[in-house]
């Protein structure tokens, strides 16, 4: 809120208790009652879920404002932040668009959702509305004429219902969701009618091949991938053929978008290299990050921008990535990336989500720790999950240390925190990664 300058708070009255002591002076504050299906879906009781005394009520308020005659104002740009994995969030900031930009942006975003020609769009958006791909996502849909369904928190089951009940036919999903429709029991899966869906795209983080080939074969080849960020917007694409075909890959440059792979040094690298990834889109609009120019020009080269992903392309220019950089572990030499580690561990029987990371050794100069949250009364030993990544993954690989956790930190976005995990374990080693 002091980061952006805010002026006005519009904000659901459960999550008020939380933030009501920081919210800077000078912000007005608008209280939503909370809709019960967030009640249920969190368990919230009645009073939480009402304006407290002394604030203003949004229907209230809302209802109250005389009507307005004039042509309604174009809307203002949004300035959504960072998911803040490598660091504090950034609010990104674009001058506002022409009509040639808005024109590109609905180009690329309606042909990546599966939007262009569709008769019909009914969509049931299950991320965060404040997140950029969420967000786009669910008001092209509705500018398109869709229906769009919120899921006020998902639960893999309760997805599949509304989809055999809604008709659903278009949806934007994460590979943690995935990985959670395929540990549902077979008879679970079979009971629900999803012949409505046509197509389904995914993106956010990594997904294991065994898990997108599973899921093309439950649902068909209507699951497609795309590669981008809040910087950037979509710049890679694939389909379920170019997944099945090049196993791993998040895609192929959309048209109009470029990608490099660049060294330390800004070399540009050849076919398998590993490096960081570097991106341009024509006809998108410039931005910066809010009161923060330097950091916008210290991911720049010769106009092509990075977030910080790792990876390569192939001889066929798809894009394989490996890891965030500041992720990257380096153990006796050797580069290890754990988000590979962290796909295969998310499909072991009794781990609901992980996060993986370097710690001290004095032998090697990391080690691999691996922190896992359960599933409910299901937690498997550290010997089991060893044993159970050894059969999939290079010996190397496997973490020496496993820790659980009833729950693990989480940021705003639903990213599991892990500096908060790491930090502990560098403290007085004198250097932090």
């Amino acid at each position: 809120l002091r980061d952006c300058g805010a002026r006005v708070l519009v904000v659901h009255a459960d999550l008020l208790a939380g933030i009501r002591q920081v919210i800077p002076p000078g912000v007005r504050t608008l209280v939503v009652p909370t809709p019960g299906d967030i009640r249920r879906a969190y368990g919230l009781a009645p009073a939480d879920a009402w304006t407290p005394d002394g604030l203003l009520d949004w229907v209230e308020w809302r209802d109250d404002q005389p009507a307005r005659k004039e042509t309604p104002l174009p809307p203002p740009e949004t300035m959504i932040y960072t998911s803040g994995t490598t660091g504090a969030p950034k609010g990104v900031r674009r001058p506002p668009a022409s009509g040639a930009a808005v024109a590109r942006f609905a180009e690329v975003v309606e042909t990546v959702f599966g939007f262009r020609g569709a008769t019909e769009i009914r969509t049931v958006v299950t991320g965060p509305m404040y997140h950029a791909a969420p967000n786009a996502y669910g008001l092209f849909a509705i500018r398109r004429g869709g229906a769009c369904l919120l899921q006020a928190r998902f639960d893999a089951e309760e997805l599949l219902a509304l989809i055999e009940r809604h008709r659903i036919t278009h949806m934007h999903m994460v590979p943690t969701m995935f990985v959670r429709l395929l540990k549902l029991p077979e008879e679970v899966r079979r009971r629900y009618d999803l012949s409505s869906l046509v197509f389904v795209v995914h993106a956010a983080a990594p997904c294991a091949p065994d898990v997108k080939r599973r899921m093309i074969e439950w649902w068909g080849p209507i699951i497609n991938e795309y590669y981008g960020s809040t910087e950037t917007s979509a710049v890679v694409f694939c389909n379920s053929a170019e997944a099945l075909r090049k196993p791993g890959t998040v895609g192929r440059a959309i048209a109009g978008a470029q990608l490099r792979i660049l060294d330390e040094a800004g070399r540009i690298l050849g076919p398998g290299e590993i490096g960081e990834v570097y991106a341009r889109v024509e006809g998108m609009p410039d931005f910066t990050y809010h009161g923060r120019d330097d950091l916008r020009a210290a991911i720049e080269r010769d106009g092509f921008i990075t977030v910080g992903d790792v990876g390569f392309l192939d001889e066929d220019g798809y894009l394989f990535l490996c890891d965030r950089k500041k992720d990257m572990v380096i153990s006796g030499g050797v580069n290890i990336y754990p988000a590979e580690i962290e796909a295969v561990l998310l499909s072991c029987p009794g781990v609901r989500d992980c996060a993986v990371f370097g710690i001290p050794d004095e032998e090697f100069g990391e080690a691999l720790c691996a922190f896992i949250e359960p599933e409910p009364g299901r937690a498997p030993s550290p010997p089991e999950v060893q044993a159970y990544l050894q059969d999939r993954l290079a010996r190397y690989k496997v973490p020496r240390l496993i820790e659980f956790r009833p729950t693990l930190p989480r940021e705003d976005s639903g990213k599991i925190f892990k500096r908060k995990l790491r930090a502990p374990y560098w403290e007085g080693v004198g250097r932090q990664i």
